[in-house]
């Protein structure tokens, strides 16, 4: 691999807390060692439109502590295009850009593998996702944030829940992977957990009240992942009614609240290790893989099984849960 002399780097996808302060790491350890940086504002939508300008180390101070990203994301239906990604690296070669640090989840890895596969320019990945479900990684960016923004929540609903013995239902992200509603539901002391992964049942919720309600609990919370087979917090609680009334229910959906705020420590420590990383992986001549922490060590994923491969939350971890529940 010829010697870097400009990279560009952007964020895509959803938004997460910590991605600035990947940003941060990558301009700065990119000036470091002599290499200029340009900015991709609004991910792959941004290239096409030729949105890139220059950015120095001046430009990424105070920014650590953001939420959400400076660069600004967006969703890019033409990036899917032939068409779309030419225009794309029309624009790249434009500012003679040598190698790209994505910084996303998996469907920024799935464009970012298959740009390099037309026009081999080299990609490095950053997985910031809230929902942790990349593979290669134990944590993504913006995890530690947005589980500890939902377990808030949950603690001042508990206040409400126990004052009135109430039932709420508290649903969290997680269309695919249940690791919010995980180690929420766990941290936060709930009663059940439904998640995308497991086939927890009405039934089983109904055998879980029957046991709190015998040594007489007065509330429960019960988590779920929006993405778990039986629906939505409002449909299960609507089923629950239906055959169990013991409980007056409620509902609380946190939502997007998860996705902003100030990222924790730990994001900011991922944050700012994996972009310090990419440069260096760059440099030694990395191509098309994604960089993660497990064990606290720099793991080097291939976008390929980064994209295809299934991580699942550990069934310890589930376990667990259950027994802390009862």
């Amino acid at each position: 691999m010829t010697k870097i002399k400009k990279i560009a780097v952007f964020t895509s996808g959803g938004d997460a807390p910590g991605m600035n302060a990947a940003v941060r790491a990558v301009v700065r350890t990119a000036a470091y060692h002599k290499i200029q940086t340009f900015a991709v504002y609004r991910g792959y939508d941004g290239m096409i439109k030729g949105d890139i300008k220059r950015i120095n180390t001046g430009d990424v101070g105070n920014i650590i502590q953001r939420g959400g990203t400076i660069l600004k994301t967006a969703r890019s239906e033409s990036f899917r295009t032939k068409e779309g990604r030419a225009i794309a690296y029309e624009n790249l070669k434009k500012f003679e850009i040598d190698a790209c640090v994505a910084i996303g989840g998996d469907g920024t890895f799935t464009g970012a593998e298959v740009f390099h596969k037309e026009y081999n320019i080299p990609f490095i990945g950053i997985p910031g996702t809230i929902d942790n479900d990349i593979y290669g990684t134990d944590y993504t960016i913006g995890f530690d944030t947005a589980i500890n923004t939902a377990i808030e929540a949950i603690d001042k609903i508990r206040d409400t829940a126990d004052s009135h013995s109430r039932l709420f239902f508290v649903e969290v992200m997680g269309r695919h992977s249940g690791y919010i509603a995980l180690h929420t539901g766990i941290s936060s002391g709930a009663g059940c957990i439904f998640l995308p992964e497991t086939n927890t049942s009405i039934e089983d919720l109904i055998t879980i009240l029957h046991k709190a309600h015998k040594r007489k609990k007065l509330f429960n919370m019960v988590v779920v992942a929006e993405g778990n087979q039986n629906g939505g917090a409002m449909e299960i609680a609507k089923k629950l009614k239906e055959k169990y009334t013991e409980y007056e229910s409620k509902v609380t959906i946190i939502g997007h609240m998860q996705r902003g705020g100030a990222p924790s420590c730990s994001d900011r420590m991922l944050a700012s290790r994996l972009g310090y990383h990419a440069i260096l992986e760059l440099i030694a001549g990395k191509v098309n893989v994604a960089l993660g922490i497990v064990s606290d060590e720099l793991c080097i994923t291939p976008f390929k099984d980064a994209i295809t491969q299934t991580k699942q939350p550990k069934a310890s971890l589930i376990e667990m849960a259950n027994i802390l529940s009862m």
